[in-house]
C-alpha cells in the first residue's frame, strides 16, 4: 500500500505525471474528480479531463465527501487517484454558502474541519494505493484579501498534513517530478 502526493503548481503537469503513476501501477484504476462544474469554462475543463482519462477508469465525482468516498473505493487491487485536493479545500470552504470578510480573521464552517479530519484519518489506514493532487499555492505573494490568505494558509496547511501522512511525495514543476520523499 503506497500513498503519494503529487502537487505543484498551476499547468506544471502534475495531473499528467499522477496519471501516468496510476496507469503504471498496473491496478484497476478509480479516479476521485473533486472538481464541481460551477461555471461553463469550469464544465469545458472536467469535459477537457474526462475525455483525456482512459475508458476502462472508474471515475467518481466527490467534490465534498473525500475521506468518506476515498474509503469506499479503497482496496489491495485498486489504485485510487484524488485529483485534486486544492479544488476540494475550495468547495469545503464555501460548501455552506459562507459570505466571507473582506479583512479580518476568517472562520471556517464546521463541515470544513469535520471532512478535513475524515481525509486524514482514512489516509493513515492502509487500504490500497492511492495517489492525491494538490496544488502548491504558497510560493508567489502573500493574496491579496482575507479570503484568498485563508485558503492559501489551508491550501499550504492541508498538503504538510497530506504530506506528512503520504510515503512519497513528488514536487513537478515543467512536467519533470522531484521526489522529495521516498523512491
Amino acid at each position: 500500500m503506497t500513498r503519494t502526493l503529487v502537487f505543484g503548481g498551476a499547468r506544471s503537469g502534475k495531473s499528467a505525471y499522477a496519471e501516468q503513476l496510476a496507469a503504471a501501477s498496473g491496478k484497476e484504476v478509480a479516479y476521485i474528480a473533486t472538481a464541481a462544474a460551477g461555471d461553463a469554462e469550469m464544465t469545458v475543463r472536467i469535459a477537457h479531463h474526462r475525455a483525456q482519462r482512459p475508458q476502462h477508469w472508474q471515475t467518481v465525482e466527490e467534490p465534498i465527501a473525500l475521506g468518506a468516498t476515498l474509503a469506499e473505493w479503497r482496496a489491495p487491487h485498486r489504485l485510487v487517484l484524488v485529483d485534486c485536493l486544492t479544488l476540494w479545500l475550495s468547495n469545503l470552504m464555501f460548501s455552506d454558502g459562507a459570505q466571507y470578510p473582506d479583512v479580518g480573521m476568517i472562520e471556517l464552517p464546521a463541515r470544513f474541519h469535520e471532512q478535513r479530519a475524515a481525509l486524514l484519518a482514512e489516509l493513515a489506514l492502509e487500504r490500497g494505493d492511492v495517489v492525491l493532487v494538490s496544488n502548491e499555492v504558497g510560493m508567489g505573494i502573500v493574496p491579496w484579501g482575507a479570503v484568498s490568505r485563508s485558503y492559501a494558509d489551508e491550501a499550504g496547511r492541508l498538503n504538510q498534513a497530506v504530506a506528512a501522512a503520504c510515503d512519497r511525495v513528488a514536487l513537478v514543476a515543467a512536467g519533470l517530478p522531484l521526489m522529495l520523499k521516498g523512491a
